[in-house]
Formats: structure tokens, C-alpha cells, sequence
């Protein structure tokens, strides 16, 4: 996206600009490093304001919540393309998916969760689909006692179809030496439940948790990391049908957010920028206390140079709302316009939106060249009383 060639929103307040286009770029070139044959899993969670432009695209979509299922079915994408997934699974919601279609695909991430799926099974006479979901030494998934336990007794859940694994350990690793640690652990795995179970398992989805470069300090050589990461799988003894589940490395560079200079003002030699936005609208994951820099621009004043140290504060009532501390820009004015890039993932629902009673801002996605609105700025005041707002 180039500022210079949109005609951006002439929002009062601050706002959020996704572009779906930079999203299937970014399918495409992973489906080009990525071994033949790999599916990709889209997790909604991500952005999920980007599932449409994805259907079609991905082979599966991770819903993780009652409301993301029904993001999933509003943007058409058809149930035996979604994985239902997360720790808790509303008993109602699951009940109510088995009833309308049963062709979702489901993670067992405890043993009640397996029990309530079995009966669904049954009652209803429908086979489901399950992945088992180890856990990573946390509150997600089961323990390989668990899972080995399931898998030797699965003879007596005829209704069920055991798929496969699914695995996820965490976000951001730039790390080889752990992914390739994760691959020996799961090639081990499918090695001792076939040996104990003789269960080959049919697929692994992975969670992998690819990193993207959030700040100006970061360095990827992404390329080499793709490389030497197919390498990791290609050195796998068992090579059941791969699928990689992504959120952050899809979306996270197709999404910007702008915020306009509110106030300025100079404390104790200090310069501070108070924006009309602030940290219930953007979060960066792994910048603490504001000390690292996202990428951040003035609009309109790219090729003025940055001369003047900025502390970036928001407009809660808060001495966390700090996005940026001590940031080189041009000299700025009430009323221009900051751009924080790489803020397609996570980073407008993370916040802490209701704190204040603030807006939520305006949503846009490129469509044919233009921002396109998608939904309007939110009062959340009436979300916070008791009382009927007049």
C-alpha cells in the first residue's frame, strides 16, 4: 500500500486499513518455501476481517470461539473447511455444529471434550473428524498419557475418526534449534504411536508461530529461515499429510494503523505526541514498556528528515498508553496523521478496547485500489453502564 496513490479515509478519529491482496501475496510466497503439498490453516484469530479474501486461498480455517465460527459461516466458508478448536467448546455451540453439518473438524483438547464428541457422534450417528491436540506443557492440549490412552482405546469410538496430531508451542520463534527440537519430539512421537498402536497417524497440523519483524531493531533473513526450515522437514523419518497453521506470518504486514497528532506538548525537556488512539487500539506482541520502535511514519512527511526525539502516548487516562518512547521523527503538528505498519495481526484485538469508553475505530479494507469501509467507528460507552445511554 502507498499512501501517495489511495486516498485515504478522512476519519475524525483513528482507524484501521487492511489490504487482502497483500494477504493472498503472503500465501503465496510461503506456499513457494513451504514443501509440496503443505496445507495452510488460516487461525481467525489473527484478523478475523481478512477470512473472506482467504476462503478459497487456504484449505482450513481455525475457528477458536463461538463468534469466530459464525465469522467463518457469514464469510462462506463451507464447515468441512474449519477446524473447531480452543479449550473451551461451548457444549451448545458444538452440539448445535454436529447438528447442522457434523463436517468441521475437531481438536480434543481434554478428556470431557472427548467424551462430549463421542456422544455427539453417537446420539447423532454421524462420524466426526478429530485431531488430538498435545499440549506443550500448559493449559492447552493433552498429555502424552492422555493421548496414548485415547489412541489405544480408539477402537471403542467407531463414530469418531482420529485424523491426526495437532501441536502448537508458542509465537514468534526465530529460533531453528527449537523448530528443529519440535520436529525430532513429533517425528519421535508418531514414531512410539505407531509402534505401541500401530497408528500411523494420516496428518500433523503444526503450529509452527513463523515470526514477522514488528520493530526497527528486528533482523530476518526470512528466505534462508523458510529454507532451512523445509529442510527440517524433509529430514523427517514419517510424513503424514502436513498442515501448517498460521495467523501472524499471513497477516501481519497487510494491515496498517493510523492515528492523528491530538496534543503536543514538552515535559521536563520531553516531547510528547498525545494521539486520539493509543493501546486499546494496537498492540505490538513483544514490546515491553515501549521501549522497542515499530515502524511508524508521519503521513505526507516520509522524505523530511526525522530530527526530533517523540515519546507516542495515547489518549487513555493511563501511564501504560505509551506506544513508542523516544522516536525520531520529522517535526510534527496537531493533526497529522501517524502510520504504524505491520499491524494486520492481533494487533487491533488484543487491546484492552473497553478501558475508557473509547471508540473502536473504523475498519477499511483495499478494494480495487481504495479503502473500502467495513465497519464504522463503535461507541463502546453503552457497553459500560447500567444505565440506558440517551
Amino acid at each position: 500500500m502507498n499512501d501517495q496513490k489511495i486516498a485515504l479515509p478522512a476519519e475524525q478519529g483513528a482507524f484501521y486499513l487492511f489490504d487482502p491482496d497483500r494477504a493472498l501475496e503472503r500465501v503465496r510466497l510461503l506456499r513457494r518455501h513451504l514443501p509440496p503439498n503443505t496445507a495452510v490453516c488460516y487461525a481467525v484469530k489473527a484478523n478475523p476481517f481478512l477470512c473472506g479474501a482467504l476462503a478459497g486461498h487456504v484449505e482450513r480455517f481455525e475457528a477458536c470461539s463461538p463468534g469466530e465460527l459464525r465469522i467463518c459461516s457469514a464469510a462462506g466458508i463451507p464447515a468441512e473447511k474449519t477446524v473447531i478448536s480452543g479449550v473451551y467448546k461451548t457444549p451448545s455451540v458444538t452440539e448445535n455444529a454436529v447438528k447442522e453439518s457434523g463436517e468441521q473438524l475437531y481438536t480434543v483438547e481434554s478428556l470431557s471434550q472427548f467424551s462430549l464428541l463421542k456422544f455427539l457422534s453417537e446420539r447423532r450417528q454421524k462420524p466426526l473428524r478429530i485431531l488430538l491436540r498435545l499440549s506443550n506443557d500448559s493449559q492447552f492440549g493433552i498429555d502424552r498419557e492422555t493421548l496414548f490412552s485415547l489412541i489405544e482405546s480408539r477402537e471403542r469410538s467407531p463414530q469418531l475418526r482420529f485424523v491426526g496430531i495437532q501441536y502448537f508451542s508458542g509465537t514468534q520463534k526465530t529460533s531453528l534449534k527449537k523448530l528443529a527440537r519440535e520436529v525430532n519430539m513429533l517425528d519421535a512421537l508418531l514414531d512410539e504411536l505407531f509402534s505401541r498402536f500401530e497408528y500411523r497417524a494420516p496428518e500433523l497440523e503444526w503450529g509452527t508461530g513463523f515470526p514477522v519483524c514488528n520493530f526497527t531493531d528486528d533482523t530476518l533473513d526470512e528466505e534462508a529461515f523458510l529454507q532451512d526450515f523445509c529442510a527440517l522437514l524433509s529430514g523427517m523419518r514419517n510424513h503424514p499429510r502436513l498442515t501448517i497453521e498460521l495467523g501472524r506470518s499471513i497477516v501481519a504486514d497487510c494491515g496498517r494503523y493510523y492515528t492523528h497528532v491530538a496534543d503536543l506538548k514538552q515535559n521536563n525537556g520531553q516531547n510528547y505526541i498525545i494521539t486520539d488512539g493509543g493501546m486499546h487500539h494496537i498492540v505490538y506482541y513483544g514490546q515491553h514498556m515501549a521501549m522497542r520502535h515499530p515502524f511508524v511514519r508521519v503521513v505526507g512527511k516520509e522524505n523530511i528528515p526525522a530530527k526530533t526525539a517523540y515519546t507516542v502516548c495515547g489518549a487513555l487516562c493511563s501511564m501504560n498508553d505509551i506506544l513508542a518512547k523516544q522516536m525520531m521523527l520529522p517535526d510534527v503538528a496537531t493533526g497529522d496523521l501517524l502510520c504504524f505498519e505491520n499491524a494486520g495481526a492481533y494487533c487491533m484485538t488484543e487491546g484492552i478496547s473497553l478501558f475508557l469508553s473509547r471508540a473502536l475505530p473504523a475498519v477499511y479494507l483495499m478494494q480495487n485500489g481504495k479503502p473500502v469501509l467495513v465497519r464504522r467507528a463503535i461507541e463502546t460507552a453503552p457497553f459500560n453502564t447500567a444505565v440506558p445511554l440517551i
